[in-house]
């Protein structure tokens, strides 16, 4: 918790008066992900120091490097003596399984950037399918009403977000509308990387029966991550991208967006939600 968020002062203008206080910022820092066998740096993501293992398996998991926690042998801060004392722990290692070959070319797009140029909606596609990633069935349920209910436990469970104001989070709900998990991140990437790694070390993926919600907007990569790890429904807060309703209608996925107070829009899957009397 102590590394998570930054005290800072800040000066507040208010009603043509200044005063000056003490704050709260989230942390940012970078973490790069290096593999031992090969020896090779496979990624560097801007995120909030904490639950750092589990970000790297969960980012390993859900960009296909790994299929399960077995796969992972050894993860580890950075030892290097030559590497400066204060950035060891912005630098994970993990050693793989003996004998295991993953495909890296994927993960060179996590440099800093997410958009890969020249690479189209239609080829992520594909490359999502190749990967092996199977439609979901239709069988898990959820009332409207439950539905409506999980924006606010998300937002009663950030503890770092009241201090700060300042992190996105991905929480898993059951169909009761029960809170089971959640995670905060600078990076809505980020946290649900942490929220999957964390059930993956701890054997409990996939996540066929459950609901995920993100506090920001779904993007390609949020139902990417989402669809690796077999979720049915998955909640925004806000706006869905174009390449993220495309998966959704792809792999038979709910995806709502926009789900705020008693009401949500349902942009893939809406026969999974129910409790209501449908219009047309």
């Amino acid at each position: 918790m102590e590394r998570s968020k930054t005290k800072t002062r800040v000066w507040v203008v208010e009603q043509g008066e200044r005063r000056s206080r003490s704050d709260y910022l989230a942390t940012e820092e970078p973490l790069e992900i290096r593999l031992t066998n090969p020896q090779r740096s496979i990624a560097v993501t801007m995120r909030t120091p904490g639950a750092d293992f589990e970000l790297t398996a969960g980012f390993l998991y859900t960009e296909g490097v790994i299929q399960q926690r077995q796969d992972i042998c050894q993860m580890r801060h950075c030892v290097d003596p030559q590497v400066d004392g204060t950035q060891r722990y912005n630098i994970v290692n993990v050693t793989l399984r003996e004998g295991l070959n993953p495909n890296l070319a994927s993960l060179e797009r996590h440099f800093y950037t997410t958009s890969a140029c020249g690479v189209c909606g239609k080829a992520s596609l594909e490359a999502l399918q190749l990967r092996g990633c199977a439609v979901l069935p239709a069988t898990l349920l959820i009332d409207a009403n439950i539905l409506y209910q999980l924006p606010e436990k998300l937002r009663a469970a950030q503890g770092i977000f009241r201090l700060t104001g300042g992190l996105h989070a991905a929480a898993l709900f059951d169909r009761q509308g029960t809170l089971l998990s959640l995670q905060e991140d600078v990076g809505r990437h980020n946290a649900l990387d942490k929220l999957i790694g964390a059930a993956l070390l701890s054997e409990q993926l996939p996540f066929d029966d459950l609901i995920v919600v993100v506090s920001g907007r779904s993007s390609f990569e949020i139902l990417q991550k989402c669809l690796m790890a077999r979720v049915a429904i998955v909640c925004a807060i806000s706006a869905p991208s174009s390449l993220a309703v495309a998966i959704a209608q792809e792999f038979n996925i709910t995806l709502v967006g926009f789900l705020r107070g008693d009401r949500c829009n349902v942009y893939a899957g809406v026969d999974r939600i129910q409790g209501y009397s449908p219009a047309c």
